[in-house]
């Protein structure tokens, strides 16, 4: 079971050719007072993971969340062109964090967890590159209001660490995570 509605999360898991069904879990991603990005983007994984292996016992669950930290601050999915430009605008021309938490239940209800994380440099790119991706919708709902995998990565000069992370389940921890909860892969 996948506890996530992300497309991008879904396309990652078929790659390995694990059969999985998608239950979404509705889960309040607010940060908590004084909450460290670390521990955020943990407890949403785990938090996802938890209500789908509640709803589903005996099954195997993969919860994840992903955040971009600048300045220590985890940013968050931008659901608005105006909040997309001002988040872009504060990345261009600037390295950050893209961190991704992954959370495996297993049937015996055992947490296997791990946190990701991977460098991304942004370009300094001119305000009319920016005005344009915003517009093609791309970054709205995408931590940190760009996509990786898709036109957003015009915008980026350089990764450090695993492109998987960044688009939001790192594969490697992710397979490591599922065959210590039990998945016989390959």
């Amino acid at each position: 079971m996948l506890a996530s509605g992300s497309t991008r999360r879904a396309e990652l898991l078929e790659r390995l050719e694990v059969e999985f069904e998608i239950h979404v879990a509705d889960v309040d991603e607010s940060p908590r007072d004084g909450e460290r990005p670390v521990d955020l983007v943990a407890r949403l994984a785990a938090a996802k993971a938890s209500v789908v292996a509640k709803a589903h016992p005996g099954c195997i669950v993969i919860g994840a969340d992903t955040v971009v930290v600048v300045d220590d601050e985890a940013l968050g999915k931008p659901h608005l062109p105006d909040a997309a430009l001002a988040m872009l605008w504060r990345l261009a021309g600037r390295t950050h964090v893209a961190m991704t938490a992954v959370c495996v239940i297993g049937p015996d209800g055992m947490r296997h967890e791990a946190v990701e994380s991977a460098e991304v440099d942004l370009a300094d790119v001119d305000a009319s590159v920016l005005d344009w991706y915003v517009s093609t919708g791309e970054p709205l709902d995408k931590a940190g209001a760009y996509a990786l995998q898709g036109v957003g990565a015009l915008l980026i000069r350089s990764v450090r660490g695993d492109p998987t992370t960044i688009i939001g389940l790192p594969l490697r921890t992710t397979i490591g995570l599922l065959r210590s909860a039990g998945l016989d892969w390959p």
